[in-house]
């Protein structure tokens, strides 16, 4: 049944979240992003399906970007875009298949339903047009759709869903120029690196569609040999962008070609050649105004999908205009309870949160003994060392509280000291903060990380130190702050930690920013900051139509500034431990990020004892 708008609108987080899925379990990597098209499911739910399934396959067995660079180089030299794209399209389904196949036994299903709906599609006109003779058609592009066509109709004939008889059959099969292609392209069936795919695509697009391109424009190796600040500098033109803008524009450009280089469909329009550097590279450079009703819808979609704020209007300010700067100049903070505890509208969004917050509970109760066991030795552990600082001190002195059994020492003895004098310990209270990292690239460990901050919540509550829990994730330019928990909430509130999952991105040094600017605002005089994360805060930026675009949060930059932050923080007298939860490669950002306090936990087993040991230390230090 096809959806209409408004149905799409309300199951957008469902069919993201379905899409994303799928992604990520083909390609195995959680970290990687995808960034689902619904105007595709809109026209077909098995074609969206099928490109999700070649997107995660692509990127398992070869380099996206390396295949988006040579696009973008080759367009650079004036190559036509479209039919360099439609020729792209068609090498990867080839080169992809045979592997996505042989991994994925029901492919094949979603595959004969894709292409069923692409072909009717193409045969019927656009909703509200007239019919009406068309120019004669690019021969090229032509000869790249109908090798296209002729693919599926072969396809869908052996896999029995369509007739042999069928009249599309019989007309893709008379086109010899396009079974000749496709009998080119058999080599990369068994292609096994990018530039196996770079080599067959250059050299079929020159030989059908510029023969003298090499000659006048360049062989492949100087195609490769073009650099990026080539490519930025040519498409600014005399645009002023400055140097951020245009590496945004081309992370943006990237990210899209990634996308548009899997699907066996282009846009149909007809491009100047090499436009497509020099005019929507530079578009996307524009910043929009917010207008005050864009705005409110953002702010109502973002709450319908993960709860209200529970901070007033006012306060909401105060904080955005007080804590997004700098590097986060163009974000929002949600301060929320969680679409569980409050919700707008028991929406699909809301659903999804309860099956997750089950999977939680389902991997506390399968491994309840161990997380018992760790509560219970972490909860012991801060006990004795609370107990240690309420013990008082008694030292021998000149003054204080006579001792009426030393003065046979006076004249006796040099020693003076007939004295007792007590000292009391430290009595000053401790607060600490659990941070999660709640971003789509935890979504294979949340069931571990939410079990982690449980545990320590549940220690702390059994030893009565005030404790906060919540999770970050950064949705369009609003950076989530989940509250599982507040400082003084009973220990019964700990359940609501299962509420935890993974979604979307994370702006890390913007969350450890906001969350730090309230624990600042307590009265005890020492402050722990527990961040559990993976080590790879990314953001690309991406802004909801109408609003002003943030800066892209990635790489180095991302490093250095949540390292920034938490080095913020540790001047302010807040001491920050890093509890790593993510794969062995990002563990050197772990380091930079936190330095020597950090934690590195490969299973529940010791988890008491490299956190209590670190929780016990700072009891100890103060």
């Amino acid at each position: 049944m096809k959806l209409t708008p408004a149905q799409l609108e309300e199951h957008r987080l469902e069919i993201e979240n379905r899409i994303r899925n799928l992604f990520w379990t083909v390609s195995g990597d959680y970290s990687l992003e995808i960034h689902p098209d619904l105007s595709e499911y809109a026209r077909s739910e098995y074609l969206a399906l099928y490109n999700a399934l070649k997107q995660g396959a692509f990127a398992r067995y070869f380099d996206g970007e390396e295949m988006a660079l040579y696009i973008m180089k080759k367009a650079h030299l004036k190559a036509d875009e479209q039919a360099l794209m439609e020729l792209v399209q068609l090498c990867i389904e080839t080169a992809v298949y045979p592997l996505i196949s042989t991994d994925r036994k029901g492919v094949d299903e979603i595959r004969i339903r894709a292409w069923r709906d692409l072909l009717a599609l193409e045969e019927m006109p656009p909703a509200g047009r007239r019919i009406r003779r068309q120019p004669a058609p690019d021969p090229v592009l032509t000869l790249f759709r109908s090798a296209r066509n002729l693919m599926i109709c072969r396809y869908l004939v052996a896999e029995q869903a369509l007739s042999p008889e069928d009249p599309s059959v019989e007309k893709w099969e008379s086109c010899q120029e396009a079974a000749a292609l496709l009998a080119e392209l058999e080599p990369l069936k068994t292609a096994r690196s990018t530039q196996e795919l770079i080599q067959l695509v250059d050299r079929l697009y020159n030989s059908n569609c510029e023969p003298s391109f090499e000659e006048e424009k360049g062989s492949l190796k100087q195609v490769l040999g073009i650099t990026s600040d080539a490519l930025l500098y040519s498409a600014a033109g005399q645009e002023a962008l400055s140097e951020d803008q245009m590496d945004t524009v081309m992370q943006k450009f990237l990210s899209n070609l990634r996308r548009d280089m899997l699907r066996l469909t282009v846009d149909g329009k007809k491009r100047e050649k090499g436009s497509a550097l020099t005019r929507e590279m530079v578009e996307q450079a524009s910043f929009a105004t917010p207008t005050e009703a864009s705005a409110r819808k953002i702010r109502e979609y973002v709450s319908l999908s993960y709860g209200p704020s529970y901070l007033s209007e006012a306060e909401q300010r105060r904080n955005n205009a007080l804590l997004c700067r700098g590097l986060h100049k163009g974000c929002f903070l949600h301060y929320t309870d969680g679409i569980l505890q409050n919700p707008i509208k028991k929406n699909n969004q809301y659903r999804y949160s309860q099956m997750l917050t089950q999977k939680n509970r389902m991997y506390y109760y399968g491994n309840h003994r161990i997380i018992k066991r760790n509560i219970a030795n972490l909860a012991e552990a801060l006990s004795h060392m609370l107990a240690l600082r309420q013990e008082k001190d008694v030292w021998r002195d000149r003054s204080g509280d006579l001792v009426p059994s030393r003065l046979w020492k006076l004249g006796r003895t040099e020693d003076d000291r007939l004295f007792n004098k007590t000292f009391e310990q430290d009595d000053s209270e401790f607060v600490v903060e659990i941070l999660l990292d709640g971003s789509g690239s935890q979504m294979k460990r949340q069931t571990q990380v939410a079990a982690q901050g449980y545990m320590i919540s549940e220690a702390l509550s059994r030893v009565g130190i005030p404790h906060r829990v919540s999770s970050f994730c950064t949705f369009w330019d609003y950076t989530i702050l989940h509250r599982f928990r507040d400082y003084e909430d009973p220990r019964e509130a700990n359940e609501r930690i299962f509420e935890y999952h993974g979604s979307a991105t994370n702006r890390d040094g913007l969350a450890i920013r906001a969350v730090c600017q309230q624990l600042l605002e307590r009265q005890e005089e020492h402050k722990i900051l527990i961040i559990l994360s993976d080590g790879r805060p990314n953001d690309l930026g991406r802004s909801s139509q109408g609003t002003e675009k943030a800066h892209p949060y990635l790489g180095r930059e991302a490093v250095k500034d949540t390292a920034f932050e938490v080095r913020k923080a540790r001047a302010l007298d807040i001491s920050v431990l890093g509890i790593f939860s993510g794969q062995d490669e990002d563990l050197e950002a772990e380091k930079k990020i936190f330095g020597s306090d950090f934690a590195y936990i490969r299973n529940l087993n010791n988890f008491s004892k490299v956190v209590g040991n670190y929780l016990c230390r700072q009891l100890e230090m103060e």
